[in-house]
């Protein structure tokens, strides 16, 4: 078994910045470890825009071992097959066994498949990306009519994203589309999409699939074989499985000092997380960050921990495929190419951001 001060595992937004301040600033004291499925981490805000063709995968991703390097942080590839949160030990799928004084969780989350009879339905998950994109290479080599699960940003901007390259598409949400946005940003999202031909169904959860018959309730509303899941978060079986409080869902509760409520020397943060007031966005887990780094380095040297406070309201971008974005502030929104460049130098820049030469 291999000991460390610290174990970040998982390589999602809020670890890339904590490691990112390490690099530029002030390492905290010890031996300090990322564990990560791969080399490299994905920058999920980017993946309309790759899937439309508008950016290369290159672009979208951040080298691990320049960033770790330059943090003098040990890279750790590795899958997590289990959680000791009492003894804060993780046991990797390929045997290894990692043990850390404390622990921070940023692994994000799986994505919940209705209950499924037969195999007719091809199902892909928006998560994670690299089995994402395989399958959608094999999809792409033969174009099908699709459906798409999930009416929040990220189905919303899959749809958009997809809508010109397959022959007929489908969006369903268990509730009202963009729910939690503003009302006039949801309007112009339902513009967009039927403008693209995309078939929008409120109000209409899918609770299970038959052969290749998507149904609500007992109603089959959709035929055809190819699904994509854009919402449904769910911890990963693991997770479940610590001793970790969890919230109604399974998902870690943790303390506005983003600590397990209840081990205290293992943080969560990002989508894996459960604080009231906190949504599963990538925005939010990159606001995470600079409290997360202050904690952790808090944390190491025995001082006292702040608080991290989530915004209820957030600035919301979402592409619209072509270039352009969507943009909701409060009650306001607006639409155009403008706010697509917006998008794009942000996005671009925190890939640039979190990249290191070495």
């Amino acid at each position: 078994m291999i000991q460390y001060d610290l174990i970040l595992a998982g390589a999602g937004h809020a670890h890339l910045g904590v490691l990112r301040r390490w690099a530029l600033v002030e390492r905290p004291p010890g031996r300090i470890a990322l564990l990560s499925l791969g080399p490299e981490a994905w920058y999920a805000g980017m993946l309309p825009g790759l899937i439309s063709g508008r950016f290369s995968a290159a672009d979208c991703r951040v080298e691990l071992q320049p960033l770790c390097r330059a943090a003098k942080v040990d890279l750790i590839e590795g899958e997590i097959a289990a959680l000791d949160a009492d003894a804060r030990v993780l046991r990797l799928a390929d045997g290894r066994s990692l043990a850390g004084e404390w622990l921070s969780l940023n692994v994000g989350a799986g994505m919940a498949i209705p209950p499924q009879q037969g195999d007719a339905m091809q199902v892909l998950a928006a998560r994670p990306i690299d089995k994402l994109l395989e399958g959608w290479q094999q999809w792409q080599a033969e174009p099908r009519r699709m459906a798409i699960l999930g009416g929040g940003a990220g189905g919303v901007e899959l749809a958009l994203a997809l809508a010109d390259q397959v022959p007929a598409l489908a969006l369903f949400c268990g509730g009202t589309l963009l729910d939690g946005l503003s009302p006039g940003l949801r309007l112009r999202a339902l513009g967009h999409l039927r403008q693209r031909g995309v078939q929008v169904r409120e109000h209409c959860p899918i609770g299970r699939i038959e052969d290749d018959w998507l149904l609500s309730g007992d109603e089959p509303v959709w035929r055809g074989r190819r699904l994509l899941l854009a919402s449904g978060a769910r911890p990963w079986p693991w997770l479940t499985a610590s001793q970790l409080a969890s919230d109604a869902a399974g998902f870690i509760a943790i303390r506005p000092t983003l600590q397990s409520e209840s081990h205290a020397q293992i943080f969560a943060v990002g989508d894996s997380a459960s604080l009231d007031g906190m949504r599963r966005s990538g925005r939010f887990a990159v606001r995470q960050a600079p409290v997360l780094g202050a904690n952790l380095q808090a944390a190491l040297q025995g001082r006292p921990l702040r608080q991290y406070r989530a915004q209820w309201q957030s600035l919301a971008l979402l592409a619209t495929g072509d270039g352009g974005a969507l943009l909701g502030w409060h009650d306001w929104s607006a639409g155009g190419q403008l706010y697509g460049h917006c998008k794009d130098w942000l996005d671009r820049r925190f890939v640039k951001r979190h990249r290191m030469v070495g």
